[in-house]
């Protein structure tokens, strides 16, 4: 049997769906209709300023929109209790209680982290593009938060997302029994996850897998399946999940970049499943598309909470 076809690779539903929320495209450039949500007795804003936001013991805070920091409110949805806004703050805003996504990822429920990721987005873009990209001027907030305009030109511009692919790659040799995973420089020792990078311009996803797997490990795949997808606004990708069969006689051929590949390794399910249960090997952290391909080719959850460096 072909290995991809005894292989279950759907993987679960994104830990950062956000359940519920409506995020009402259609009403955004309605500025009636936007002053109707925002004027809402449930309008609620969490509040995001490089890449932190507002937590409690209860996970993020909701601010009465009223009494939210002063800055931009982007609508992020309409859920059971009204509607959600991001307040972007025009100043640093000093609250103690402010926190980075990956220092808050144990705090939160699955709801709250969609939301975080989604506020991140587009709250790292509006402060990365103040200004027009054709003549340089400044520019203001649009469309509820999901374009600006130039007042000189007349142009808009929208947040981009750069699309790029993460692949855990199976031996073709056997039964797929054994998957390669490798170690980046920054990484520590023991430290490993799947294979990744950007895709590049002119460039299909499928191609993008196979580049990036020949230049990273020097493994040529022939068989690339579409697994699922994680928002990743570090500061603005999109990582499509794929699985991908090495070539007849390609694993022999293991060969890293020795740049941003250091080391690399196939692992049988048995000796990935002892070495992580003995703190050997350390694993991306639950919060990632990455571990979810490798727990879904070994077919149950991974020992440890992972790190992400």
């Amino acid at each position: 049997m072909p290995v991809l076809d005894a292989l279950h690779y759907s993987l679960s539903p994104s830990v950062f769906d956000v359940g519920g929320l409506d995020r009402m495209a259609e009403f955004r450039s309605d500025p009636r209709a936007m002053a109707r949500l925002m004027q809402a007795p449930g309008a609620r804003a969490v509040v995001v300023r490089s890449g932190r936001a507002v937590l409690d013991d209860a996970g993020l805070v909701r601010f009465p929109l009223s009494s939210a920091p002063t800055g931009p409110a982007m609508l992020l949805g309409v859920g059971a209790d009204g509607p959600v806004f991001v307040v972007h703050p025009d100043e640093p805003f000093a609250d103690d209680r402010a926190r980075s996504i990956r220092s808050a990822v144990g705090r939160l429920t699955p709801d709250d982290l969609g939301l975080f990721l989604h506020a991140t987005a587009l709250t790292a873009w509006h402060e990365t593009h103040p200004r027009c990209p054709r003549c340089g001027g400044s520019t203001e907030v649009i469309n509820a938060g999901y374009a600006r305009r130039c007042p000189s030109d007349g142009s808009e511009h929208h947040p981009r997302t750069d699309p790029a692919v993460i692949v855990l790659v199976l031996d073709s040799d056997g039964d797929g029994s054994r998957c390669l995973l490798g170690r980046q420089a920054s990484w520590p020792e023991g430290r490993f996850s799947t294979l990744a990078g950007f895709v590049e311009p002119g460039e299909t996803v499928e191609q993008a897998v196979v580049r990036e797997v020949a230049e990273e490990s020097g493994v040529e795949v022939e068989r690339v399946s579409y697994a699922g997808s994680q928002p990743w606004p570090f500061p603005a990708s999109l990582m499509l999940a794929y699985y991908a069969v090495a070539a007849p006689g390609a694993a022999q051929h293991l060969s890293v970049d020795g740049e941003e590949i250091v080391e690399a390794r196939w692992f049988t399910r048995d000796e990935l499943r002892a070495a992580t249960e003995a703190g050997q090997v350390l694993v991306p952290p639950r919060l990632s598309v990455a571990r979810r391909l490798v727990e879904g080719w070994l077919g149950h959850a991974v020992a440890g909470a992972g790190t992400w460096r």
